[in-house]
């Protein structure tokens, strides 16, 4: 296969710095500028002063006094989105995106007939530039695995190809942090371990790294070797919807919470019309205001669509929530599951860790 991992580098910040040219060279955050926002995308500028993506704009604007808070404009970033997959789709419509400034293209069969994938990897990167005004950057590879490092390793305005023949000198140098589905605390644990690099990993057994991290242990012994068949996906299948509201003050007596669930519902149900969704499972999350997070789900044997169907489930879910001396910073609902599973009548605990990335 030939793949290419195309990443727009700091997708927001430069739409804004693009649109408002006296943002240019300055240290910019997207985010909403309150007590409780947080930092969608920040320039490259901002960057070199520790402010990334997912932290709080307070803790921002304290790393850097001059940074510049910029209010996102959703609506735009998805017009400029819809513009780069246009030039993607003349070359393939083997297109899997991963978000508005990301994408997957199997390239192996092409529309343009070019024999290598670098020379479209180029054209496609002078072309988004010739359009949009912005950057992207590229990665080659015979895998996703590879494809999507590659795009991080010379940002911004990158290229880089990893070779099948090189693929295993690559990986040996990269820091395992780097992997897929290695997350900050699996990095920790790897690091416990002696695990700093591809290298170090490719040297552990399949029967080790299954025993200490269970299903994932195949997939970084692969990654590890340079081995990842998941084929380009270009039919997106919806699997849930959701939506979270993050609160100006915690939240901690029943009366509050009761009313902000119940706007979040509503919220849920307009959603869940707008994308004609039908799902039987339904998941809570609640952020307490120490960042620590749960998720409780309940599956029935009906769809879930009206604040009829959601509102007692979610009361039920919420139910058993602590918060009185655990204030609440967050609430988020979403229905999944579409197909038919087993009734069950009990909650369910599941415990997330979710990755941010920063371009």
């Amino acid at each position: 296969m030939k793949i290419i991992h195309v990443d727009m580098d700091q997708f927001f910040a430069a739409v804004e710095q693009r649109d408002q040219p006296e943002l240019k060279g300055k240290p910019v955050a997207v985010g909403h500028d309150a007590e409780r926002g947080v930092v969608s995308t920040a320039s490259y500028e901002a960057r070199r002063f520790g402010v990334h993506s997912a932290q709080s704009i307070q803790v921002a604007k304290r790393l850097c006094p001059q940074l510049i808070i910029v209010e996102p404009h959703y609506h735009k970033y998805k017009e400029v989105s819809e513009q780069i997959h246009g030039i993607f789709h003349d070359y393939t419509d083997l297109i899997e995106p991963l978000s508005l400034d990301e994408a997957f293209l199997d390239v192996t069969q092409n529309k343009r007939g070019v024999e290598l994938a670098v020379d479209i990897a180029k054209e496609i990167k002078q072309r988004i530039k010739d359009t949009t005004g912005l950057t992207a950057s590229a990665g080659v590879s015979y895998c996703k695995f590879l494809a999507k490092i590659a795009s991080d390793w010379r940002k911004p305005d990158g290229l880089t190809v990893v070779h099948p023949d090189k693929a295993l000198d690559f990986i040996d140098q990269l820091q395992v942090q780097k992997i897929w589905g290695v997350g900050h605390k699996t990095a920790e644990k790897m690091h416990r371990m002696g695990i700093f690099t591809g290298a170090d990993l490719r040297r552990c057994s399949l029967q080790h790294l299954e025993h200490e991290f269970g299903k994932m242990g195949q997939v970084f012994y692969d990654f590890a070797r340079g081995i990842d068949n998941r084929p380009v996906i270009s039919e997106w299948e919806r699997k849930s919807v959701s939506c979270e509201q993050t609160f100006a003050a915690d939240i901690s007596t029943p009366s509050v919470v009761t009313i902000e669930l119940y706007h979040t519902v509503l919220e849920l149900e307009r959603r869940i019309r707008k994308n004609q969704f039908e799902g039987r499972t339904l998941t809570l999350k609640v952020k307490y205001h120490d960042f620590q997070q749960i998720t409780r789900s309940i599956t029935v044997d009906h769809v879930l669509r009206t604040k009829a169907d959601i509102l007692p489930l979610a009361k039920q879910l919420m139910h058993g929530v602590q918060f009185g001396s655990h204030p609440i910073r967050l609430i988020g609902l979403g229905v999944s599951n579409q197909k038919a599973e087993p009734f069950r009548e009990k909650p369910r605990w599941i415990q997330l860790e979710l990755p941010f990335k920063d371009n």
